[in-house]
């Protein structure tokens, strides 16, 4: 995996739109070349800790004997029946927030950003997604890292412990059209994701939360524009997805007194938004689990004459459909539950009744996914070790599914 690309290469190279036009506007007025070669990565690490690191390797995550592959299958986890390759595991630091956030000089335990990566490498992840920039006021480097200064000193950190960043859940534009401010914030957010070297940048949320065909419309103007100015910088801007996107889209059938339509197609609203998109500048993060309460939720709709009709969402089925349309998952796991209303509890993965085994086989291409855990309920009140402690038990699940054999 080669962490820094050839600092010479530009986009045109895969992208002739991004050789002039627009996209070169940006791209000077931001300053940055994609996933510049952060050459005063040292320097600026100096500058910004207050503690230098002793005693530590650079990419500590690729050195690990447990981890160690032949090629024969038989290595932990990396073998060619393993699947999800080792390269591909990932954790969304949202799993692991109360670590990012918990005070250094309380606690003997991970905390910050940069402690948070070393012990994460030493599970096994290789790569991480944020979920925004701000760890404890006492860790290295301050609290807010959301800078040019700060994604240099998270890059340095990353590539020390060799993790590779892959998204983040940060600032997509609410208005529409851009005001002058949002664009300026979503300039500097393209910026910081090319020094963190990220192929994707996103979003927690769904594009619109509305079930009407004609607020769809807008979303899907708006995702295709951003994401074309994102593209130009070599970047895939996605939406992670919840339950309420796999409902089902209101387009016609009796109005009610909004004139609003009532009844639905049967045309679900992320397979809407898919169909409306580019392909070529919009992108997808499926939450396994919420797709899966989904199935347990959106399996009938009145259609347009008032007649009931059922219809069962395929979570693997859609990704099969679109499947480059996903380059990231959220890998994270359920029990079943009947009173919470939405049919499973979350618990760290490899550990509930999801079978992630049929599903990442269905999709296939696991060369191309990325799957990041996620436990949103790691973080305890009591127990301060246990995200980090469940994060190591999920990346073992992740790192022990193995292709069916035939």
């Amino acid at each position: 995996m080669t962490l820094f690309p050839d600092p010479s290469r530009t986009d045109a190279t895969t992208d002739p739109a991004a050789a002039d036009g627009p996209g070169e506007d940006l791209r000077r007025t931001l300053g940055v070349g994609r996933r510049r070669f952060l050459s005063t990565c040292t320097a600026v690490a100096a500058g910004a800790v207050a503690a230098p690191v002793f005693g530590v390797a650079p990419a500590l995550a690729h050195g690990r004997g447990r981890d160690h592959d032949h090629g024969d299958g038989h290595g932990h986890g990396h073998g060619r029946h393993a699947l999800v390759p080792a390269d591909k595991r990932g954790i969304i630091l949202y799993t692991v927030r109360d670590a990012t956030a918990r005070d250094p000089l309380a606690s003997d335990l991970p905390s910050g950003f940069r402690e948070v990566f070393k012990q994460l490498a030493r599970h096994g992840y290789r790569q991480v997604e944020f979920a925004g920039y701000r760890q404890h006021a006492n860790a290295p480097g301050g609290a807010d890292l959301e800078s040019v200064e700060g994604a240099k000193l998270l890059r340095c950190w990353l590539d020390d412990y060799g993790l590779r960043a892959q998204g983040n859940h940060g600032f997509i534009p609410s208005s529409w059209p851009l005001t002058v401010a949002d664009k300026d914030t979503f300039k500097k957010h393209l910026e910081i994701a090319n020094i963190l070297g990220l192929d994707h940048m996103g979003t927690g949320g769904d594009p619109t939360g509305s079930s009407y065909r004609a607020d769809w419309d807008v979303a899907a103007d708006k995702w295709n524009a951003l994401g074309a100015i994102a593209r130009r910088e070599g970047v895939k801007l996605y939406t992670h997805n919840h339950d309420s996107a796999y409902g089902f889209l209101l387009d016609g059938g009796p109005l009610d007194d909004q004139d609003r339509p009532t009844r639905s197609s049967g045309i679900r609203k992320l397979e809407y938004f898919l169909k409306n998109t580019d392909p070529k500048s919009v992108w997808l993060e499926m939450d396994i689990f919420w797709a899966h309460v989904a199935q347990y939720k959106f399996h009938t709709y009145t259609a347009h004459d008032g007649s009931t009709r059922k219809s069962v969402f395929d979570p693997a089925g859609v990704v099969v459909r679109n499947n480059r349309r996903y380059p990231l998952f959220h890998a994270k796991d359920g029990v079943v539950s009947t009173t919470n209303g939405m049919g499973y509890d979350m618990v760290p993965f490899g550990t509930g009744v999801i079978d992630y085994t049929t599903f990442f086989s269905r999709v296939g291409q696991r060369n191309y996914h990325n799957p990041m855990i996620e436990d949103d309920n790691s973080p305890s009140a009591t127990d301060p070790a246990q995200s980090l402690r469940e994060a190591k038990i999920s990346y073992d699940n992740l790192a022990a599914l193995r292709k069916r054999r035939r």
